[in-house]
């Protein structure tokens, strides 16, 4: 369906009607690098122990789950902990269908006011306000993509918003900031300063979880699709105070998360050592990837997360794009005039990226 053609005895919202439904092209191709997963599969070990978890509790699916999926949410602050130095419980903890959940939950919450982000950014955020009927406002960026703290701080002032929006590492640019400039906007925001970091772990730069027990308004997103190789899953959580986290108890749906879904996370979480083993060998193949790009003679964007935005091709982005699923490459379409974006893939994705990208340029 498009804005054109909706019948005209649905009686679907005025304000949806002109949206297209949220989604990566999902093609055959050889190399898929348009969604920002980790492209390295769980071991065996790892799959067998999920299912075999998986079969016990499938005895009992005549029964619903546990509705506050406790036991999963102490695993994730355990996991939290270890990384950050904090000391987390589950009390301050929420897990739902992806990080996407998480969003939707906080405008449902807390979207009495205009809700405010600074694009390009997640293309969720604005989506996800419509459909919730939540005022967004496009906070602006530099030129390069790069966020000014201080600009960002002026458009907080002056919106007056319940929810600001920062994503770190950005997607799809991939630019972070650092903690100092975290704080200097939490110091800023009357409302909560949300901070997603669904790509945390690709970069070196200091969770703002660590910051929450200072300051109370900050809340912290993030997921296990990304550098936890768990996208099949769709586990995403939040990090915040306690009273936020009670708060997404008004407005969460009754057992929200299925015990399969719970059982498979909590597993996968015992196995955390693993399945973060790949973070550095994507980190490096990101940066080899930047250098190959450049010496084609692109520009690419900074990134501290695993993709990398690039441009200073001469075709359109669309026309490049298609070159490169005709040479079973598939990559992505961010929108942003004169920009595509690639995920790191595997040794053979990324040589495969690399040889069809320079045919396609005629180097």
């Amino acid at each position: 369906m498009t804005a054109q053609n909706w019948p005209n005895w649905l009686p679907l919202r005025t304000n949806l009607r002109e949206l297209s439904p949220y989604g990566a092209p999902q093609l055959p191709a050889d190399a898929v690098m348009n969604t920002n997963e980790n492209p390295y599969a769980p071991s065996l070990q790892l799959a067998q122990a999920i299912s075999d978890r998986v079969k016990q509790v499938s005895q009992n699916l005549n029964r619903y789950p546990d509705r506050d999926a406790v036991v999963l949410r102490e695993k994730l602050a355990a996991f939290i902990n270890t990384l950050s130095g904090t000391a987390f419980t589950s009390s301050n903890v929420w897990a739902a269908n992806g990080s996407n959940e998480i969003i939707q939950s906080l405008f449902m919450a807390f979207g009495s006011g205009p809700v405010i982000g600074f694009t390009p950014s997640y293309s969720m955020h604005p989506l996800i306000a419509k459909t919730t009927q939540v005022q967004w406002i496009n906070g602006t960026r530099r030129a390069d993509f790069s966020l000014d703290i201080d600009s960002a701080i002026e458009q907080i002032r002056s919106a007056q918003p319940t929810l600001t929006f920062v994503t770190t590492p950005n997607n799809p640019t991939g630019s972070s900031i650092t903690l100092t400039e975290i704080i200097k906007l939490a110091e800023s925001t009357q409302g909560l300063l949300v901070i997603d970091e669904a790509y945390a772990e690709f970069s070196d730069e200091v969770s703002a979880v660590t910051l929450i027990e200072k300051y109370p308004h900050i809340v912290v997103i993030r997921t296990m699709s990304k550098a936890f190789a768990f996208a099949g899953a769709r586990l995403g959580y939040l990090i915040a105070n306690p009273a936020v986290i009670d708060a997404m108890f008004l407005v969460r749906l009754p057992y929200h998360l299925s015990a399969l879904t719970q059982a498979a996370a909590e597993v996968a979480l015992d196995f955390s050592e693993e399945l973060l083993g790949t973070v550095a060998q994507i980190r490096m193949a990101r940066d080899h990837m930047a250098q190959d790009l450049r010496a084609l003679g692109l520009t690419v964007l900074p990134s501290s997360a695993n993709f990398l935005l690039f441009t200073g091709f001469t075709a359109p982005a669309a026309q490049l794009w298609q070159s490169m699923l005709d040479r079973g490459v598939l990559i992505r379409d961010v929108g942003l005039l004169g920009h595509l974006r690639v995920t790191i893939g595997n040794e053979a994705e990324n040589k495969k990226f690399i040889d069809s990208l320079t045919a396609c340029l005629g180097v």
